[in-house]
């Protein structure tokens, strides 16, 4: 089987949603597209790809940081055996995508649980934060108003542009005509999730899952 039209078939299955039997037989036989993306998956073929177009993109002047929520169908429900999230359990039925973009396009991506704080999805913290694109400004909610990661953002030359937390005691100002911009990484996750297997979690893997979502990203903001 030829690599482009299998790459086609996962294409249209992901986009559309469909099982993976129920791929159009113009694009071979299902098991082979299926054992390819997995294949593929696991040796992390479209998250390289996805990182390579990003990061021929340039350095951004501005950087926008948001999570959304992904609903997980019932045959995503034994992630915990399957390794997706340690903090999964199975009566949670959503997990969050959290993304950086620049003006309009995606230049990274993680997943998390959903019962997490945003500032709580850091696992490394400065770390964790120096994943982010450069940029000379961030823009995010005020759940990424946490100290510590203004101080890495600091650290980095990063101006954040972030309300402040209703209980914090000293507020700290934010460009408000510049925060009013941040409704572009909504259109961004509007445009991911307009793809069937994106906005409805089938995959019980977290590679599979999160290659669904590389490939989404790819084909509609960097092709």
């Amino acid at each position: 089987m030829d690599d482009r039209r299998v790459i086609s078939g996962i294409i249209f299955v992901i986009r559309n949603g469909l099982r993976w039997r129920d791929t159009p037989v113009d694009y071979g036989p299902h098991k082979t597209i299926y054992n390819r993306f997995v294949r593929w998956s696991r040796l992390g073929v479209f998250n390289k790809i996805f990182a390579e177009l990003a990061s021929k993109a340039g350095t951004p002047a501005r950087v926008m940081i948001d999570a959304t929520h992904l609903k997980a169908h019932r045959t995503a429900a034994s992630l915990l055996k399957k390794g997706l999230f340690p903090t999964y359990r199975a009566h949670e039925r959503r997990l969050e995508l959290q993304a950086a973009c620049g003006l309009r396009r995606p230049g990274a991506a993680t997943g998390h649980a959903a019962h997490r704080r945003p500032d709580e999805r850091f696992q490394g913290r400065s770390a964790d934060a120096a994943r982010l694109p450069k940029a000379k400004e961030l823009l995010g909610d005020k759940g990424y108003d946490a100290d510590w990661f203004r101080d890495a953002l600091a650290e980095r030359g990063v101006e954040a542009c972030i309300p402040s937390k209703s209980n914090r005691k000293i507020r700290i100002d934010h460009d408000r005509a510049l925060y009013r911009q941040r409704h572009k990484i909504e259109n961004m996750f509007g445009r991911i999730k307009d793809w069937r297997r994106i906005h409805t979690r089938y995959d019980r893997c977290a590679h599979t899952f999160m290659s669904a979502i590389c490939i989404a990203a790819t084909v509609i903001f960097w092709l």
